[in-house]
């Protein structure tokens, strides 16, 4: 067969063969000869594979069918591979065969089938410039002139994959109906273990060799099945050394067998990432920090555009984690606990603008803690504490920069909002601007935004027009200043890989937030919460709440109790029957 130029990809981790004569490493059945003497035949130089981490930081494969995510991961890592195990896209003790073969030998798994186009399978090993497909069951597909073909059953025990490969391994492994991808995922060299199917190993009084698929005749070749090359054996091979800073990602729902036996085979660590999103639990932050990856693979389009991912790597590859783990503020994902967050509200050292204000702050977290603590038994979530500090407090007077706020110095504020995150708190800051705007107000906070904990609140009953003064009208704010601060508060997070941040806008009457269907949530960055912080009677923040929800963008839900002014104040118990259940609840 002719060869080809191997396509280049970035980060190739050669293993150089020339010359060489230590074959310990080796696998593949060697020669014999019928003279005694050993210099009689000499010993073959072992083959391998070339590997490589893909061009681009992050790829995500379609994955749209098994056969496609075979051939998309073996285009992913393998530069060139002399062999190529090849197994029936309808067989899963076959693949589970292939598997095993193919970490053990370094190869790709590649996929036919009745019914599949063949030419996709033989243009990728054409690219592969194969020499030897080993063909596990009845596959279905004509390989390209000149390649050898092996065959060996579905469902071969250790002999008979040894005797086929010339191959170490370890022993059978019976795989449980759903657990073949953890299986195949957890796979590793030198000597990996036999996956088999339940029920397919021998019994102790059985004769020795290979044991059929349970669902395929392991020797029932369809006539389109290639014909094994008379006397075929496989190359002496010799696996590759693993690409090097590079992790493949599952989790979406794609877990195709081969594709991720052909990332185990190229020696590249497969983390289960729950809804695509690593940054979704604490043992995904944990395993991709200790990997420290430079390239990632993942497995499925939910995954979703390759930018955001990286940019959801770069947060998970810190290994900084969030009150109540991993990095989201409201992780949804199916099997993992949500989040819910009760916060006192004030500034430090103030008793009149609210409860957060009123003792030191050792004082101020036992007692944020301490209000926390009744939600806990009222729901399956993470309830985390939270201080809401204002950072900048709307003023009587315009002050000496006439813009009627008062902004308080980052440095009387660290000491409340490191002690806050040193504790596993969130913290939120809010902006009373008077009459500047949210995003110079925000910028000013930046030293203490850069902490991962950190979110930020807009509170627009204190924007002021340039002939507005306090308390003589409700401020309001464009949307186009809210969503000017958003994506400059989701810059700054990407900039700096932190994780997720709350991003909470106050409202208590729908002209607060001007035009506020064109509200950007889009930002991944962040988690958008309206805070409905009306005070006074229970049905008439009932009335407050049910208004400000229509027609609204699709964003989280605050409650804010009043000490002093609802009539009455609602208990924890009370406060989790509001519907839909509030995420954020703050006391002022």
């Amino acid at each position: 067969m002719g060869r080809r130029a191997a396509a280049v990809l970035s980060v190739v981790a050669l293993l150089a063969l020339a010359g060489c004569t230590d074959d310990g490493d080796a696998v593949g059945p060697t020669p014999t000869t019928s003279s005694p003497t050993p210099s009689a035949t000499p010993t073959p130089t072992p083959v391998s594979a070339q590997v490589g981490a893909p061009a681009d930081a992050t790829t995500v494969l379609p994955a749209a069918t098994a056969p496609d995510a075979a051939i998309e991961a073996s285009r992913a890592v393998f530069v060139r591979a002399p062999v190529v195990v090849v197994a029936p896209v309808d067989d899963v003790a076959a693949q589970l065969t292939a598997a095993s073969a193919g970490v053990a030998l370094g190869a790709p798994v590649l996929l036919t089938g009745p019914g599949i186009d063949p030419a996709p399978l033989v243009a990728e090993l054409e690219r592969l410039d194969a020499d030897a497909v080993l063909a596990v069951g009845p596959v279905t597909f004509e390989p390209p002139s000149g390649v050898t073909v092996v065959p060996v059953a579905a469902g071969a025990g250790p002999d008979a994959l040894r005797s086929a490969t010339g191959a170490r391994f370890g022993a059978p492994a019976e795989v449980p109906a759903g657990g073949e991808p953890g299986a195949v995922r957890a796979l590793t060299g030198p000597r990996p273990a036999v996956l088999v199917v339940p029920g397919a190993l021998p019994s102790p009084t059985a004769s020795a060799g290979p044991t059929a698929s349970p669902t395929r005749s392991a020797t029932a070749r369809p006539p389109s099945t290639p014909s094994p090359s008379p006397g075929a054996v496989l190359p002496r091979t010799r696996p590759a050394a693993a690409v090097a800073g590079t992790v493949a990602l599952t989790g979406v729902g794609v877990d195709p067998l081969a594709a991720l036996a052909t990332l185990r085979a190229a020696g590249v660590p497969v983390l289960d990432t729950p809804g695509g999103d690593p940054r979704a639990t604490t043992p995904g932050v944990q395993a991709i920090a200790a990997a420290a990856p430079d390239h990632t693979i993942a497995l499925g389009a939910a995954f979703g555009p390759p930018d955001r991912l990286a940019r959801r790597m770069a947060a998970a590859s810190t290994g900084v984690l969030l009150g109540g783990g991993g990095q989201l503020v409201f992780p949804q994902v199916p099997g993992v606990p949500g989040k819910k967050y009760v916060a006192l509200y004030g500034t430090p050292g103030s008793r009149a603008l609210g409860v957060l204000g009123e003792q030191d702050v050792p004082a101020t977290l036992a007692r944020a803690d301490a209000t926390a603590a009744p939600y806990r038994t009222l729901t399956a979530d993470v309830v985390v504490p939270a201080v809401e500090i204002i950072a900048t407090i709307a003023s009587a007077g315009p002050g000496d920069d006439g813009n009627y706020s008062q902004e308080r110095p980052v440095e009387e504020l660290r000491p409340l909002v490191e002690a806050a995150g040193a504790a596993g708190f969130a913290v939120v800051l809010d902006l009373q601007p008077g009459r500047t705007d949210f995003l110079t107000q925000a910028q000013r906070y930046a030293d203490l935004l850069a902490l991962p904990y950190v979110g930020l609140a807009l509170d627009p009953e204190w924007r002021l027009a340039p002939d507005q003064v306090h308390l003589r009208q409700i401020g309001s704010v464009g949307i186009d200043e809210v969503n000017g601060v958003s994506a400059w508060l989701a810059d700054f997070t990407a900039q700096r890989a932190l994780p997720q941040k709350m991003f909470v806008l106050h409202q208590f009457a729908g002209r607060m937030i001007q035009d506020r269907a064109r509200l950007d949530t889009s930002h991944d960055e962040l988690a958008v919460v309206i805070h409905v912080d009306g005070q006074g009677s229970q049905p008439a923040k009932a009335g407050t709440w049910n208004a400000l929800r229509t027609d609204a963008p699709p964003v989280h839900w605050g409650w804010k109790n009043f000490y002093d002014e609802d009539v009455p104040m609602l208990e924890p118990a009370q406060t989790y029957q509001v519907q839909p259940v509030p995420d954020l609840v703050t006391y002022q």
